[in-house]
């Protein structure tokens, strides 16, 4: 077979290079490059029985098992990967595995036989792994400004934020990176990531953002959904300037009811009220369940502000002794003209 070229992660962009991923989908699932396609040589299942095969016999063994799954895959593989590469003729293929190892560089040199031109990417996605690490060292080293998005739960944060990058400005947003909107419902409607894949979105976000000296986040746990927030972000956030918003009971209970949709949800938000209950007195906890019942989930929600969320919000908020801006509207435009009113001076 005919040497494989390689390429590095540094010499890699999407303009230029089309990226193939020939780890199995679940691997793929956990994390992978951006704008990558997976086109496994081996399913879960198949992945596993070789990697077993590998300890408990030998690595003859597993190749010779590898060959037998793969072999008769490679026309569907070559078919899959050929047409892409029609769809985009400018862009050279680029196929990559966990380290750079056997499963890229036998789909690669089989590409190259069948006249494709074909790059190996030099480490496979540990390479990426290892930049995304040195590029969250490096904001440890040197930290920029953090601007922190705070209020009561349903103030719109999350919207505030969208909006914001949508403008321009250097947004950090968290809850979207994680796949989860934070506090015990937030996976709903969602899909969270693994830790991995939160990583590489915030690295993807920092480097379109690594001429900016600020960064504005919304006040988040160091966990939210799967993924943990890095040191760098919690500690800007108890350092940094907060831009408190605050709105009117009615409007956070309709915004909350309107992104959670508890109609398309009905079983999941039963099960996170159930979840509460230890933390709510018995008495509401009624009340919240004779609600859920005739689906009358504005009720719900208000209960669950009142009795749990607005005097946790509350009681952490004695944890800071930061400069704080307090913003209170009636609408959300106006906060959101306020916000960036304030933003604007920050910035100045």
């Amino acid at each position: 077979m005919n040497n494989v070229k390689t390429i590095t992660i540094d010499e890699i962009d999407a303009k230029h290079y089309l990226l193939f991923d020939v780890r199995s989908p679940k691997e793929f699932e956990e994390y992978h490059i951006p704008s990558a396609y997976n086109v496994s040589i081996f399913s879960n299942e198949e992945r596993a029985e070789i990697g077993t095969l590998y300890k408990q016999d030998s690595k003859e063994a597993a190749m010779e098992r590898g060959l037998q799954i793969v072999a008769p895959k490679l026309p569907n593989i070559y078919k899959k990967i050929h047409s892409k590469s029609k769809e985009q003729p400018e862009k050279q293929v680029v196929i990559y595995c966990a380290r750079g190892g056997f499963r890229s560089k036998s789909i690669a040199e089989t590409m190259n036989m069948m006249g494709m031109g074909t790059l190996q990417l030099h480490g496979g996605i540990r390479s990426y792994r290892k930049k995304i690490e040195s590029t969250l060292k490096k904001m440890v080293d040197e930290p920029r400004k953090i601007i922190v998005i705070e209020g009561h739960t349903g103030t719109m944060k999350t919207k505030l934020l969208k909006q914001l990058q949508e403008e321009g400005y250097p947004v950090l947003n968290l809850e979207e990176m994680a796949g989860h909107k934070g506090s015990i419902f937030g996976n709903i409607g969602e899909h969270p990531t693994s830790q991995k894949e939160f990583e590489s979105r915030l690295y993807e976000r920092l480097k379109k953002l690594e001429d900016s000296s600020s960064f504005i986040i919304e006040s988040e746990s160091k966990r939210i959904g799967r993924a943990v927030v890095p040191d760098f972000l919690l500690e800007g956030k108890y350092s940094g300037v907060r831009i408190h918003v605050e709105l009117p009971f009615h409007l956070r209970v309709r915004y909350i009811c309107n992104v959670y949709e508890p109609l398309l949800h009905k079983d999941e938000i039963v099960e996170a009220v159930n979840k509460l209950s230890k933390r709510i007195p018995s008495s509401i906890m009624v009340d919240m369940q004779e609600n859920l019942i005739s689906l009358n989930y504005e009720k719900v929600v208000s209960l669950l502000l009142e009795n749990y969320y607005d005097p946790k919000y509350d009681y952490a908020q004695k944890q800071y002794d930061s400069k704080c801006i307090k913003l209170t509207s009636h609408s959300y435009s106006d906060i959101y003209s306020q916000v960036k009113n304030q933003l604007d001076h920050l910035f100045s």
